[in-house]
């Protein structure tokens, strides 16, 4: 599915050539992130509109600038949209193989926003509530939007939905790939309803398979400190779905002895640390004791896993040890030059940011103060893997 990059993109010939200018604009806009003094202003606010007040200092000025009242939704959906106005000019100034890059990244928004409207088929909620809280950097034309909830709720329904909609769409093929891997496994050859008999999360976590697959496959083919970089990036995001959806597996049908090896083992990426030896493993797994011994195998795993285990050291869960080695990760993608990575990593760390943002709003609105420094920021000087090397 990945279109194959012309030429090599990753090595210091041509880089400059084709994508010196826009590598300087996203590393001109790492400055943009918020400082810890910025934090550290923000989480001593006893208001959100001193919340407001102390944005209009730093980068989010212009955002909050027109917002009432502020909420922890109207914060999240201004950041946001500053947020995709950026990428947006990123990818106006991209040339190719850049330019596939960039729109590899909001694929994976695509597929989130086709879920969330098939969720609100299923439930029949109101079309225009739908598209509103689906993201911006995952939109299809309008037309194509409102097309995908009509469809009925029936086998005959979502093959139509593919065949007439999303083979338009960048993550058709993916749609494909889903479907017809139904088709395999039904008895009878013919594609069957899986998406009423699965939970639609199980739908989701099959197309972000195919996703990060075909992702790895491109940056392989632009080669350079892109395709080095990038394969660590997208190795760990798939070694964490692995690890997630076998957690989340059990309690479900996806946890019986006759669906760990078939159905449950499909939603594992082929790429990443934990493949093939460690996704062999987590097809046995039955429970988190298991998935603990399993993890015991790879070092950077274990000691997150520990994390989970204990009730949350420190009060941390195990998404917090997750995005701070995902913080981690994606910072040092900025030290070294003439790749892509940078570009998914500042996306990535921008999410981070807002999400920090909302967590701080949500603790001030519900008078949790206790609670407001459980968050993860971005570049800061205290983190601790950065303190661990002075």
């Amino acid at each position: 599915m990945a279109t194959k990059a012309t030429g090599s993109a990753g090595g210091l010939t041509n880089f400059n050539i084709l994508h010196g200018f826009t590598e300087a604009l996203v590393r001109g806009m790492r400055s943009s992130f918020l400082l810890d003094a910025d934090y550290h202003h923000i989480t001593q606010c006893d208001s959100l509109d001193d919340v407001k007040l102390n944005l209009t200092e730093n980068d989010y000025a212009d955002a909050v600038a027109d917002l009432g009242n502020l909420t922890p939704s109207n914060l999240q959906a201004a950041a946001i949209e500053k947020l995709v106005t950026e990428f947006k000019y990123l990818r106006t100034q991209a040339v190719e193989p850049l330019a596939t890059f960039l729109d590899f990244i909001t694929y994976e928004y695509m597929i989130e926003n086709v879920m969330l409207l098939l969720k609100g088929t299923i439930s029949g909620r109101d079309i225009n509530e739908l598209i509103a809280q689906c993201h911006p950097l995952g939109m299809f034309r309008e037309s194509t939007m409102r097309a995908i909830p009509t469809f009925e709720s029936s086998p005959k329904g979502y093959q139509d939905l593919y065949q007439t909609v999303l083979v338009d769409t960048p993550v058709g093929p993916y749609f494909s790939l889903f479907l017809q891997d139904s088709a395999d496994k039904a008895a009878d050859g013919h594609i069957r309803n899986v998406l009423e008999e699965v939970e639609v999360e199980i739908i989701k976590s099959s197309l972000i398979k195919y996703w990060l697959e075909d992702f790895y496959q491109f940056c392989q083919t632009i080669g350079g400190e892109t395709a080095s970089l990038m394969s660590e990036l997208l190795a760990v995001r798939a070694d964490t779905n692995a690890i997630n959806i076998t957690l989340n597996s059990f309690g479900t049908p996806l946890n019986e002895p006759s669906m760990r090896t078939t159905d449950r083992a499909r939603l594992y990426p082929c790429i990443g640390t934990l493949y093939p030896a460690g996704t062999q493993m987590l097809q046995e797994v039955a429970d988190e004791e298991s998935l603990g011994h399993a993890l015991e195998f790879f070092p950077q795993y274990a000691g997150i896993w520990n994390v989970h285990a204990n009730g949350g050291a420190n009060d941390k869960s195990i998404d917090d040890a997750f995005y701070e080695r995902d913080v981690r990760m994606l910072e040092l993608a900025f030290e070294s030059q003439m790749h892509y990575g940078c570009f998914y990593a500042y996306v990535k760390l921008k999410e981070q940011e807002i999400r920090n943002l909302v967590w701080i709003a949500e603790c001030i609105l519900q008078q949790q103060k206790e609670e407001i420094n459980k968050f993860v920021p971005v570049f800061s000087q205290h983190a601790p893997w950065r303190l661990k090397k002075r």
